[in-house]
């Protein structure tokens, strides 16, 4: 039997959250062209997940087609509480209490998950809510209450985010809820984990260790949404597995004009190193409410691809849209249509060049080596495969950065090597039976 290929290689990774949990659903987007499934561990019970992770088993198993399992950890997040009805209006000009007291949220009180807040605050501070579409203005701080005044309003929904640029927390982004989330996908057969808020290369390895100590091997995708994530950003990228630039909070930590230009130049330097990197938040947004998204959204996956991401991700547009699978179909047409903006000799040439600077020219990697010649053989020759044997999957992730105009099929003994090989750029992986 003839395999089938998609039209499209950059990877596409959709969260499973409340309309897109049912094993119809599940099947519909792996058919549709799902690759990994995210589970947000910010929301949703163990119970919840549980079963999320049973329905993906059972869909890929009869589908036959293999799916990835991320479990991103919530990190240290700061959040609003339970809202009536999960839903409030705030209104420009109105005021509105934040309080670290566990209270049903109103238009005029919000609780907040974070203690310090007060402390972590003065009069005259911007609090950002809800990815930075409603701020609010410092009035007065009295104890556990925070008043404040709406200076941009709109829908917010319960557990939307709090953040404070420039405000030294001093918190451990790795959390016991974090540590508590790994145990548990662990136990049911998922390794892969997104880390929240990470600043520095340790908050890494804590998790490598956590994981060690129960005898068990685990990757992780350091999300890079933090001020102090991009000051660290190289040694964060020598012991993490993969990348995500996570905009949302990216662009409220900075200035949000300067979020194109990093992302270019993160996403290179993942590519130089062979890091899967995955580009989030936001690039469909508008089709969690319309059928269809806007240019300015189509533009914006379309440079992703063109900058080299591996993968680009929906996160509200499938787990609470009102149109999750037309999302995802509408996320391969735009990356088949655009990948043959980084199958040139410029590109090739030009991250060749950049490796050679990274590594020195007189110490190459074999691995270096090797990916580069393949490629441009591929180049030379049209070839439409190139296939590999990997026992760690390190040869299929370093030409795979190279973003070739064929697929690179990529043979191992190992289960989780396959599974994690589903980040990367055009690698279809498969599994040899022992």
């Amino acid at each position: 039997m003839l395999m089938k290929f998609p039209a499209h290689k950059t990877k596409i990774v959709c969260t499973v959250g409340p309309a897109s949990r049912s094993p119809v659903l599940i099947e519909e987007m792996i058919q549709s062209g799902m690759n990994v499934a995210r589970l947000n561990f910010s929301h949703g019970s163990f119970a919840e997940h549980e079963e999320n992770i049973r329905h993906l088993r059972q869909a890929s198993i009869k589908l036959r087609s293999p799916i990835t399992v991320i479990a991103d950890l919530p990190g240290v997040k700061m959040r609003i509480g339970k809202l009536q009805g999960e839903r409030v209006i705030l209104k420009k000009g109105d005021r509105l209490t934040l309080t670290t007291k566990s209270v049903v949220g109103t238009s005029t009180l919000i609780s907040v998950s974070y203690k310090r807040l007060p402390q972590s605050v003065a009069r005259d501070s911007i609090i950002y809510l809800s990815d930075g579409f409603i701020q609010l203005k410092v009035e007065a701080i009295r104890g556990a209450e925070i008043y404040c005044r709406i200076i941009i309003g709109g829908l917010l929904l319960s557990q939307k985010g709090i953040n404070l640029p420039g405000a030294k927390l001093g918190i451990d982004p790795v959390t016991t809820r974090d540590l508590q989330a790994v145990d548990f996908c662990l136990r049911h057969g998922v390794n892969t984990f997104g880390l929240s808020f990470v600043q520095k290369a340790r908050d890494i390895s804590r998790v490598r260790e956590f994981a060690r100590k129960k005898g068990r091997t685990v990757y992780l995708v350091a999300k890079i949404e933090r001020r102090e994530a991009i000051e660290n950003f190289d040694e964060i990228l020598m012991v993490a597995d993969a990348v995500m630039i996570a905009r949302g909070d990216l662009g409220i930590e900075i200035p949000i004009e300067e979020v194109p230009v990093i992302q270019k130049k993160l996403i290179r330097k993942a590519n130089i190193l062979g890091r899967p990197v995955i580009t989030a938040t936001q690039m469909l947004g508008s089709m969690t409410q319309n059928v269809r998204p806007t240019r300015a959204e189509v533009n914006d996956v379309a440079n992703a691809i063109a900058d080299g991401t591996d993968a680009v991700m929906l996160s509200e547009e499938t787990a609470i849209g009102e149109y999750p699978i037309d999302a995802i179909r509408m996320m391969c047409k735009i990356a088949a249509s655009s990948e043959h903006l980084c199958h040139t000799p410029q590109f090739l040439e030009q991250l060749r060049q950049e490796i050679r600077m990274n590594r020195g020219t007189k110490n190459p990697t074999t691995t270096d080596v090797i990916s580069v010649n393949v490629v441009r053989a591929v180049a030379k020759l049209k070839a439409r495969y190139v296939l590999t044997q990997t026992s760690g999957g390190s040869t299929a992730r370093h030409i795979s950065r190279f973003k070739p105009d064929c697929w690179i099929l990529a043979f191992s003994a190992h289960q989780d090597i396959c599974a994690f090989l589903s980040f990367s750029y055009g690698v279809y992986p498969f599994l040899l039976k022992k």
